[in-house]
């Protein structure tokens, strides 16, 4: 079993992060994805040490980036006493053999990361299934070779999740517990679905924060009905869905999700797409974004391109624009405001704003119930 980050705070994984610049690729764009990476590593508890960027026109199929650059990552290493790299795109598992035997560390990418986080945050059954389900099916491909990193527990990013017997089993008995997984998963999706239709039948309005992750999201879900969750600058700090009435109302359900990061891999938003079914039975979604961060019409943007891959984007949505307290500039959030009508400038913590957000919910539930009043 993997012992927990407080248990192994002195043995805290330094890593040394390494990225390709393609040509589709801005350098802006590269650094913005390293930034990220970067979040995501520490928040599974690793420290990041340096970065290491190339600019190549395709990725190389055996070393990920050229051989020559990968002796320069080798001897950064050494001189960085970094136990770690992490790549910021998906690796084959040929490219993780060769690496790790070519650099002697373990080397990881930016799905297994996330997998890190998630077996690190999902506290509900159909969570816990979800993460190990996402697991399996990403270690299935990769268990040639006998990575001797893999069989090494303890507290280091990356081990959290299935465990070393189940990295051991061949793949028959992994095909197994995969298929055992996904039905168990529909399980929970028809209780969930049991509990939605009771929703409807009540008319209750539905309304589901999504975002950017570290957005404040739960900070907001707190606020607006007054149930005490997971409060953190980590990044996805809330993993599993929650549902409650608002404060002050009998009739509007909130629900918190999953945040959004750029550049998910495709297999594990597959993977994580039932957790976001909350939002795809909402009346109204709420796009939180972090007003305060440079990046927010980036992270706008990228929130409108998920809710387009849900087949989300004929629902009804407000922009929330969060953190109105740390702004400085008022014409930056006027801009923000403009440019995402209709939007609403809040501060979740402080509780600025949200007396205007509650109202304009609660008009627009009084608004969608006298749709189904007979005339």
């Amino acid at each position: 079993m993997a012992r927990t980050l407080k248990e192994t705070r002195e043995e805290k994984e330094r890593a040394l992060l390494i990225s390709c610049e393609l040509p589709e690729r801005s350098e802006q764009d590269t650094w913005n994805l390293l930034y990220e990476l970067k979040d995501l590593v520490v928040s599974a508890g690793g420290e990041v040490v340096d970065f290491v960027i190339q600019k190549r026109l395709s990725i190389d199929p055996r070393y990920y980036l050229g051989k020559g650059k990968m002796e320069e990552v080798r001897s950064l290493l050494k001189q960085s006493r970094a136990n770690l790299v992490v790549c910021d795109d998906e690796l084959t598992p040929s490219q993780v053999r060769i690496l790790e035997n070519f650099l002697q560390t373990k080397v990881l990418d930016r799905s297994q990361i996330i997998l890190d986080l998630f077996a690190r945050r999902a506290q509900s059954k159909e969570g816990k299934i979800q993460v190990e389900l996402a697991q399996l099916e990403y270690l299935l491909p990769r268990l040639t070779g006998g990575r001797r990193w893999l069989s090494r527990l303890g507290g280091g990013i990356g081990t959290r999740g299935p465990g070393e017997t189940k990295l051991e089993l061949d793949r028959r008995l992994m095909r197994q517990r995969i298929h055992k997984l996904q039905e168990e998963l529909k399980e929970v999706k028809k209780e969930r679905e049991i509990l939605r239709r009771s929703r409807r039948r009540k008319n209750f309005f539905t309304v589901s924060l999504l975002g950017y992750t570290n957005a404040g999201k739960s900070t907001l879900f707190s606020s607006l009905t007054g149930q005490e969750t997971t409060i953190s600058s980590r990044l996805f700090s809330t993993l599993d869905p929650k549902v409650r009435l608002l404060k002050g109302s009998g009739n509007i359900l909130v629900s918190d999700t999953v945040g959004f990061i750029r550049k998910i891999p495709h297999h594990l938003f597959a993977s994580f797409r039932a957790t976001l079914e909350e939002a795809q039975e909402a009346d109204l979604l709420l796009l939180v974004v972090d007003g305060s961060d440079p990046k927010a019409q980036e992270h706008i943007q990228l929130a409108r391109e998920i809710i387009e891959n849900l087949n989300l984007q004929e629902k009804q949505m407000i922009t929330v624009i969060n953190k109105v307290d740390l702004i400085q500039s008022r014409p930056w959030l006027d801009l923000l405001l403009k440019a995402n009508h209709p939007a609403i400038a809040v501060s979740a913590l402080k509780g600025d704003g949200l007396g205007n957000l509650i109202s304009r919910l609660k008009e627009l539930e009084e608004r969608s119930r006298s749709v189904f009043l007979p005339s």
